[in-house]
């Protein structure tokens, strides 16, 4: 079976050299080359066609996120980001998602000697999700703050004057869970999803240093409110509660509210957060309407927890094959009959809508 090749661009004469170690030592992954710079690198990928590019984002003569977005729209390869942790870090790494990069790892450290097994397990995990990825042509796209669609219109007046609107509020939540490629399909939801929707939840596989820059971005972009989730905070119509990386998110009843959960517990599925604990603690709540959403991503984490919900009588999602960036979570609850519905990811939201309309018949 070929291997996969494998380009690094980075400045970083010890960065070019510990990836290549790192790459080198598995069985199914190669470096065909390095390169310092983007310069070089549009000469390398010509000549020797890699199938993944790791890509750091400061580098000389040309940045990273300028590299990528004429790389993908001119010759769309798999791109994993290698990023810093800073606040700036964090933004341009977003950006990058946005371009059309797979996915994004923290630039390793000098010192990660004890570390460097995890970090190794770490990104040649990612490299082989990367290869897999449905990568697209980037035909550009409008960071504006958008304007409600008007199928959306219709659903948000409904929502606004029925009389039975407040029990739809606080009686119904909305949980999504996703991972490689999620970043933009949580945006193509969320974006849709009127000022008075009610609360949603969301988690997206994401270390700690980054979930709080894209909720801030997804807040910017949004008519509903969009923060990552705090310790026992309420649930309130109109936001959506983000999993800190690094954290699971769950839910509990207290009273006539719904509370937001935080810990760090074990690992569940490889991940922290986990879409499982969200969905398996979601499920046992009482008096809920419940709508659950499995979006792009590698592994099979939510697919349980997303059917507990399905049997109960929750209302499920999944992304299409087509969409997805890695059809991995959403073909394992596919498989396991835990999902109503398989749509495009411009799709998802309006079909929601018009199934929240039916609590308002």
């Amino acid at each position: 079976m070929a291997k996969i090749k494998v380009l690094i661009i980075d400045d970083s004469a010890l960065i070019r050299a510990l990836l290549t170690e790192i790459i080198n030592q598995t069985n199914d992954l190669e470096v065909i080359g390095t390169a310092r710079d983007p310069l070089i690198a549009r000469e390398k990928i010509r000549a020797l066609n890699p199938d993944v590019i790791t890509l750091d984002i400061e580098m000389p003569r040309m940045d990273g996120i300028e590299f990528l977005e004429k790389l993908m729209r001119l010759h769309p390869l798999p791109v994993l980001m290698i990023s810093t942790h800073t606040e700036q870090g964090s933004a341009a790494t977003l950006r990058a998602l946005e371009l059309g990069a797979v996915d994004f790892i923290a630039k390793p450290k000098v010192d990660i000697q004890n570390k460097l097994e995890t970090y190794a397990n770490l990104i040649t995990e990612k490299i082989r999700t990367a290869a897999l990825a449905n990568v697209r042509p980037l035909h550009g796209a409008s960071l504006k703050k958008p304007t409600i669609k008007p199928q959306n219109l219709i659903q948000l007046n409904a929502l606004t004057l029925k009389s039975s609107a407040k029990k739809i509020n606080l009686e119904t939540l909305i949980v999504i869970g996703a991972s490689t490629g999620g970043t933009e399909a949580i945006k193509e939801v969320l974006i849709d999803m009127p000022a008075d929707s009610p609360p949603i939840l969301v988690v997206q596989h994401m270390p700690e240093g980054f979930t709080k820059s894209y909720a801030a971005r997804l807040n910017s972009l949004c008519n509903i409110a969009v923060y990552e989730a705090m310790h026992g905070e309420p649930l309130r119509a109109g936001h959506a509660y983000l999993a800190p990386g690094g954290y699971h998110l769950s839910v509990i009843a207290a009273g006539k509210q719904f509370i937001c959960q935080i810990s760090q517990d074990d690992l569940v599925n490889h991940h922290r957060p986990s879409v499982d604990v969200l969905f398996n603690s979601v499920a046992k709540l009482t008096k809920c309407n419940v709508i659950g959403v499995l979006l792009t991503g590698m592994g099979k984490d939510g697919a349980v927890g997303l059917k507990k919900l399905h049997d109960l009588g929750a209302k499920t999602y999944a992304q299409d094959e087509a969409s997805c960036v890695v059809f991995g979570m959403p073909k394992e609850a596919i498989a396991c009959g835990a999902i109503d519905e398989v749509l495009p990811i411009d799709e998802i939201a309006g079909s929601i809508l018009m199934h929240l309309g039916k609590y308002l018949a």
